[in-house]
C-alpha cells in the first residue's frame, strides 16, 4: 500500500484533541436513546408536563440519577476493557452516584474508564499465572474486591469532587446567562464543529451539563448551543444562491440533509473550502444563542441528530416561539455574512470554474496544504495515477488485495458515514458487484481487518492509526464524491477476473 506522510505539531495536536473528544462523546452517544426516552417521560408526566401523571413521573428521578450515569459508565468501561470493564465501571460509579447530590454524568465519564483501566492493569499482574480451575474464582473475586474499593473511593472522594466541579461549571454558565454573555460560547463551539469536534462538544460536555439543568428548571438552553441547525442552513443557502459550480449545485440537497435530517457534518466541507466562512458560522451561532437567552428558552432533552424535527420535539412547552426564532435568526445572520464573503470572492470562483477547477475536494486539499495540515492517506489509485491504464482491469492489478470489505468511518459512526455507505452500496449494486460488504462505524470502533476505509479528509489520520493495513480513501463530501466512481470501477474490475 502506498502512503504519503506529512506530520506537523499542530496536526498532531488536533488529532489528539479529536481522539479525546471522540472518547468522551463515545460514552454518551450510544446511550442517546435513553436520554431521549427520559426526555419524553419528563416532558409528558412531570407536574408541568403535557399530560401530568404522578405515578409515571416517579421514573424521572431514578432514571437521571441512576440509569443514565450507569449506562455512560458501562459504555466507557467497555470501551477500555470490554464486558469486564463495563461491569467494574458500573460498580465503581455507583459509589460516585450515592456520594453526590447531583446527577453524576461527569463522575461517570471519569470513574467508568478509570475503573476499567485499573481492572485491566490488575488482571495483567497475574495473567497466565493462575493455576487451572481457579481462573473464575480469581477473576470474580478480584473484580468484586476492586469494585468495592473503587465504589468507596468514589463515594468519599470523586463524588464530592465532581459535585464541587459541577457547581462551579453551573455557576459559570449561570453567570454567562445572567450577564448576557452566553452567545460568546459560539466562538469556541462553531470552529470546534468544523474540526469534527461537534459530537464531543455536544454529547461530551453540553449534554451532561444540560441534563443536570433540566432536573432543576425543567429545560436547558445548553442543548441548543451546538444543535441549532440555523447557522448551517444559512451557509448552505448562501452557497445555493451565490456559489458556483459543484458547490452551488450540491447545496440544495445538502440543505435537506442538514436541516431536516440533522446531519450537520454535511456543511463542514463548504466552510473548509472557504475558511473565512467560519465567521458566518460564529455570527449565526451567536445570534441564535442570543435569541434563546432573550426568550429564556430550552429543550428538555438532547436533540440528536440536530434536525429541526428533533429540536422541536424536545422543546419545552414555553419555549417554542423563542426556539423557532433562534433558528430563523441564526440562519438569516449566517446567510447574510456568508453571502458577503461569497460575493466578494465570486469573480475568482468563476475564473476557477472557467478553468475547469470545479472539484471542491481539490480546493479543500490546497487549503489544508497551505495551512500545513497533516495527512497520511493511502490512495486507492495512487499506484496507477502516473501511468494511464488501458482498462479497468489494469487498474485493479495495481491493488494489493481484492476489496471485499469497505467501511465508512466518521466521528460517531452514525449520520454522515451511514449516508456515504448507502450511496456507495447503491452504486455497487447498480454495477452488479456482489460479495462486497459496505458498512459504517465510528473511528474508535475500527479494527484492522478490513480492506478499504473511507473517511472525511479531516479524520483520515486517525483512521490510519486504527487500521494501518487497510487501503484508505479521503473524501470531502460523503454524499457526492468522485472517488466513489473510482472505487466502483476498481472493485468491478477486480471481481470480473
Amino acid at each position: 500500500m502506498t502512503t504519503t506522510s506529512v506530520t506537523t505539531a499542530g496536526g498532531g495536536f488536533r488529532v489528539g484533541v479529536q481522539r479525546f473528544g471522540t472518547f468522551l462523546s463515545g460514552m454518551v452517544m450510544p446511550n442517546i436513546a435513553a436520554f431521549i426516552a427520559w426526555g419524553f417521560i419528563t416532558a409528558f408526566f412531570i407536574p408541568t408536563g403535557w399530560t401530568p401523571n404522578e405515578s409515571f413521573a416517579a421514573m424521572v428521578g431514578p432514571m437521571i440519577t441512576y440509569l443514565l450515569p450507569l449506562l455512560i459508565a458501562n459504555t466507557g468501561g467497555r470501551m477500555v476493557y470490554g464486558t469486564r470493564g463495563g461491569v467494574i465501571a458500573t460498580i465503581a460509579t455507583m459509589g460516585v452516584i450515592v456520594g453526590s447530590a447531583v446527577p453524576m454524568f461527569i463522575g461517570a465519564m471519569i470513574m467508568g474508564p478509570l475503573a476499567a483501566y485499573l481492572m485491566k492493569k490488575v488482571d495483567a499482574i497475574w495473567d497466565g499465572k493462575i493455576k487451572p480451575g481457579f481462573e473464575m474464582l480469581v477473576n470474580n473475586f478480584s473484580a468484586g474486591i476492586l469494585g468495592a474499593i473503587l465504589a468507596l473511593v468514589g463515594f468519599l472522594g470523586i463524588g464530592p469532587a465532581v459535585s464541587w466541579f459541577s457547581s462551579v461549571l453551573e455557576a459559570g454558565v449561570n453567570a454567562l446567562v445572567s450577564l448576557g454573555l452566553l452567545p460568546l460560547a459560539s466562538i469556541l463551539i462553531e470552529p470546534g464543529k468544523i474540526l469534527f469536534l461537534n459530537n464531543a462538544i455536544n454529547h461530551g460536555v453540553l449534554t451532561p451539563l444540560g441534563a443536570q439543568q433540566v432536573t432543576e428548571t425543567g429545560k436547558s438552553v445548553l442543548f441548543l448551543l451546538e444543535a441549532n441547525p440555523g447557522p448551517g442552513l444559512g451557509i448552505l443557502l448562501a452557497f445555493a444562491i451565490f456559489g458556483v459550480g459543484f458547490s452551488k449545485a450540491s447545496a440544495p440537497g445538502a440543505i435537506i440533509i442538514q436541516f431536516f435530517g440533522g446531519i450537520h457534518e454535511i456543511y463542514f466541507p463548504y466552510v473548509l473550502m472557504k475558511p473565512l466562512l467560519i465567521i458566518a458560522a460564529i455570527a449565526g451561532g451567536m445570534a441564535g444563542v442570543f435569541v434563546n437567552v432573550l426568550f429564556n428558552t430550552g429543550l428538555r432533552a438532547p436533540a440528536s441528530p440536530g434536525s429541526i424535527f428533533a429540536v422541536l420535539i424536545q422543546t419545552a412547552p414555553d419555549s417554542y416561539l423563542g426556539v423557532i426564532l433562534s433558528v430563523i435568526v441564526a440562519a438569516v445572520v449566517s446567510f447574510l455574512v456568508a453571502a458577503v464573503i461569497l460575493r466578494a470572492g465570486r469573480s475568482k470562483d468563476l475564473a476557477a470554474e472557467a478553468a475547469g477547477n470545479t472539484d471542491m475536494q481539490d480546493a479543500i486539499a490546497k487549503n489544508a496544504a497551505n495551512k500545513g495540515g497533516e495527512s497520511r492517506v493511502g490512495s486507492l489509485l495512487s499506484d496507477t495515477a502516473a501511468a494511464p491504464a488501458a482498462t479497468g482491469a489494469a487498474t485493479a492489478t495495481a491493488m494489493a488485495p481484492d476489496i471485499r470489505s469497505i467501511v465508512f468511518a466518521c466521528d460517531a459512526g452514525m449520520g454522515s458515514s451511514a449516508m456515504g455507505a448507502s450511496v456507495l452500496r447503491n452504486k455497487l449494486k447498480k454495477a452488479g458487484v456482489e460479495g462486497v460488504t459496505v458498512t459504517n462505524l465510528a473511528i474508535a470502533n475500527l479494527t484492522d481487518d478490513v480492506d478499504l476505509v473511507i473517511t472525511h479528509q479531516d479524520l483520515t489520520a486517525r483512521a490510519v492509526q486504527k487500521t494501518p493495513s487497510a487501503e484508505h480513501v479521503s473524501v470531502d463530501n460523503f454524499m457526492n464524491s468522485p472517488r466513489y466512481d473510482e472505487i466502483v470501477a476498481t472493485v468491478t474490475a477486480q471481481h470480473s477476473k
